[in-house]
């Protein structure tokens, strides 16, 4: 029986979210593969997004690591807000885990409610978790922690990624890496590129091997020039 890690991956080569060729990262990077969680437009995918996340949360707490405490679910503006959603639902309906979620608007509104924040007001002393589509330079963390800060004393309880590139930041570590130095926070990738790598490896999925002999040598050069072991 396969693992929610292996359908998960799965998912995102049927989705058109992992694709393999020749890329260019924002940082220059010549990559052979490339994860755009943009290509998700359906609601049968966001359903099927929102119970993979659902499903590497529920095993971090079960595994003692995530708290079970959780009072809300926050997804930075744009790509995190529909994956906060789509987990809460999940989490509400697949592992009867009623929590809140809420998220940030890029501009702060001046009229009505006002403010920046959206959905459920964060208490202080409250137990976040975040959640991202991918970490490249943990900009969009950098952005928002300020932001949810301000609006309660919360404890951030982790970040939840969909895949963990294993790339290095500026220096020798990833931002993975960098943002639990600077900022004490866990990340919990739903897969990494390793596991990618492992699970689609001369596999095929509707007729293609999207990870043949070849594809496996150019990543594994990716890895070995770019990557964290």
């Amino acid at each position: 029986m396969m693992s929610y890690k292996e359908y998960f991956i799965e998912f995102m080569v049927r989705s058109g979210v992992l694709t393999f060729g020749d890329f260019t990262t924002k940082s220059g990077r010549k990559t052979p593969y490339f994860v755009n969680t943009g290509n998700y437009k359906t609601g049968a995918q966001a359903d099927k997004l929102g119970h993979f996340y659902a499903s590497c949360i529920a095993e971090n707490i079960r595994n003692g690591v995530i708290p079970s405490d959780i009072a809300a679910i926050f997804g930075p503006a744009y790509k995190g807000i529909p994956i906060a959603v789509a987990a809460a639902i999940a989490l509400s309906r697949d592992f009867d885990m009623d929590v809140n979620y809420c998220f940030n608007r890029k501009e702060e509104k001046d009229h009505g409610e006002g403010g920046k924040m959206v959905g459920y007001k964060l208490q202080d002393g409250d137990s976040v978790l975040i959640v991202e589509d991918v970490i490249t330079a943990g900009t969009a963390i950098r952005e928002t922690l300020p932001q949810i800060k301000a609006a309660a004393d919360v404890n951030i309880a982790g970040l939840i990624i969909s895949v963990d590139r294993m790339e290095k930041g500026q220096g020798e570590k990833t931002a993975i890496q960098e943002i639990e130095e600077e900022f004490g926070i866990k990340t919990y990738p739903l897969v990494t590129v390793r596991e990618i790598i492992d699970t689609m490896h001369n596999k095929e999925i509707d007729g293609n091997i999207v990870i043949n002999d070849d594809m496996k040598q150019k990543m594994e050069e990716y890895l070995e020039k770019y990557c964290v072991k």
